[in-house]
């Protein structure tokens, strides 16, 4: 994808998501997100994650790592919990506002928000027991650059021996057994989420389980 088309998908993407999140009772709110993990995400802190994306700068970004005691991990979701104390209106406001906005991250490129936005959407949808589809393009392009970029999935080193298949679209990678389903799952995949198991199979899914988080 050029540039011009990636940023096109992330505003239909973030435009969508505060759609979404504009129409969740206030209760959906507190459950816990696919991203749950050991501190804890719920749906309320990735909303809040994905309104930040857009705000952020590098000075912004040195405070809050010394703050976290230099843990990216930490710094992320502490960022997060604390913005996810504004009012729910607010925040919906400030991820449409997000939408056009083609500000990113220090030390990001142009992938790393929608693959953001793509991912978070199914951190936020697949509990509740929504359905999101992901556009095809968008999710393989993204799905090639997480491959690629290491930090911080570095998923060539967690899934080695195993060769990744897309059903739905063109796209494989890696070497070993088969892995395959639709690029929505290997996506999740990639980024470290259980719920893509039952959308996968092949003979490489024995091991799959063992090597996420």
């Amino acid at each position: 994808m050029d540039q011009e088309k990636i940023w096109t998908a992330l505003e239909i993407e973030r435009r969508g998501l505060a759609d979404l999140l504009e129409s969740l009772p206030e209760a959906e709110w507190e459950r816990p997100s696919l991203c749950d993990g050991a501190r804890g995400w719920r749906v309320r802190d990735v909303a809040a994650h994905l309104a930040l994306a857009a705000r952020v700068n590098l000075a912004w970004g040195l405070v809050e790592f010394v703050r976290a005691r230099g843990d990216f991990d930490r710094m992320v979701h502490d960022s997060a919990v604390r913005h996810a104390r504004l009012p729910i209106r607010e925040i919906v406001a400030q991820v449409r506002e997000s939408a056009g906005s083609r500000r990113r991250a220090p030390s990001t490129k142009p992938l790393d928000p929608l693959f953001d936005a793509l991912v978070h959407g199914q951190d936020i949808t697949v509990p509740l027991g929504i359905e999101r589809v992901m556009p095809l393009v968008p999710a393989r392009a993204c799905a090639t650059h997480i491959w690629e970029r290491g930090f911080p999935f570095y998923p060539q080193r967690r899934l080695r021996g195993l060769r990744l298949v897309a059903t739905d679209v063109d796209w494989a990678v890696g070497e070993g057994d088969v892995v395959e389903g639709p690029i929505q799952a290997l996506l999740l995949l990639l980024s470290g989420r259980l719920a893509a198991l039952p959308n996968l199979t092949g003979a490489g899914t024995a091991a799959l389980a063992a090597r996420l988080p």
